[in-house]
């Protein structure tokens, strides 16, 4: 490995790498830290908990002890909060990656009236907290008696300003106005060159907001815990969110500690297997849009 200028036996080379190496060490340890505490403490008893360091394991593992009391706790309730985040996620994740692919494709390959001040809304959007709409959203669907049902959760979701932005820029190197060009010429309407020729070129970028708009949705607490309040229709964060307040609050809810700890463990399989199971999606994309005849 060399760079212009340097090669890899010289001193500043040396040191410039290992400086490198150590940001990323203490990065990935930041980062990986509360992952492996929550590792760990889901497999401790309540009392192992309290008294052994968080950051390594218990001389008792109890890992299957506490599963079994987190899927049978409150007649199971926790896969039905399971079930809740893979619906409100999937829908919502789906919704706003196509509906970004759309309005970033308008934005990158045609020209009407507005566009500039539109796409100026969009970048504004970006940079306005998602919980400041919140509440406003709330009275809005409240007053039309939407409150408390799934569509409050998902509807809202499916805006993601984010994932537009980031689709218009990825549109405007990965699809050429030749191509498109070419299949007006060969007759073809603009719902089919979108659908037949730009989609499939689009894949690496659609994949990649899927993939954020899916993890920012099944991470989404306040809006959740705004809209509803039936425990039937919790996702997983307000749920544990509430069964940690059970077990705060005094009133004999303290063995729930392990409880919550192995939710939340548990909870990040699913964002994990999403993850692996798009990446093959994204890298065939990547694959695809880069053979050239």
């Amino acid at each position: 490995m060399s760079i212009v200028g340097k090669t890899a036996t010289s001193g500043k080379f040396r040191r410039n790498r290992w400086l490198l190496t150590g940001v990323l060490s203490l990065y990935f340890l930041y980062t990986f830290m509360p992952l492996f505490y929550v590792i760990t403490a889901a497999t401790k008893s309540n009392p192992d908990l309290f008294s052994t360091f968080g950051l390594w394991f218990a001389p008792d593992f109890n890992l299957w002890d506490n599963l079994h009391t987190l899927f049978t706790i409150q007649d199971g309730i926790f896969l039905k909060w399971m079930g809740n985040t893979a619906y409100y996620s999937s829908i919502s994740a789906a919704g706003a990656a196509l509906f970004s692919t759309f309005a970033g494709y308008a934005f990158a390959k045609y020209s009407f009236f507005g566009k500039k001040l539109m796409f100026a809304l969009v970048l504004g959007a970006v940079m306005i907290p998602q919980t400041a709409l919140v509440i406003p959203m709330f009275l809005m669907l409240s007053k039309l008696g939407l409150t408390n049902t799934a569509f409050a959760v998902i509807a809202p979701s499916l805006v993601f300003p984010p994932g537009v932005f980031l689709m218009r820029a990825y549109i405007d190197d990965a699809i050429s106005n030749e191509l498109i060009e070419a299949g007006r010429m060969d007759g073809a309407g603009e719902v089919h060159i979108f659908s037949a020729i730009a989609f499939r070129l689009l894949m690496p970028g659609f994949t990649t907001v899927l993939i954020l708009a899916f993890v920012a949705n099944w991470n989404n607490y306040f809006l959740p815990l705004v809209m509803l309040n039936k425990p039937d229709m919790f996702p997983i964060t307000v749920g544990l969110a509430q069964m940690y307040s059970t077990a705060i609050s005094g009133t004999g809810g303290v063995l729930l500690f392990t409880v919550v700890m192995t939710g939340a463990l548990v909870s990040i399989v699913p964002v994990i297997a999403a993850f692996l199971i798009m990446q093959r999606f994204w890298q065939g994309g990547l694959g695809a849009g880069g053979v050239k005849a």
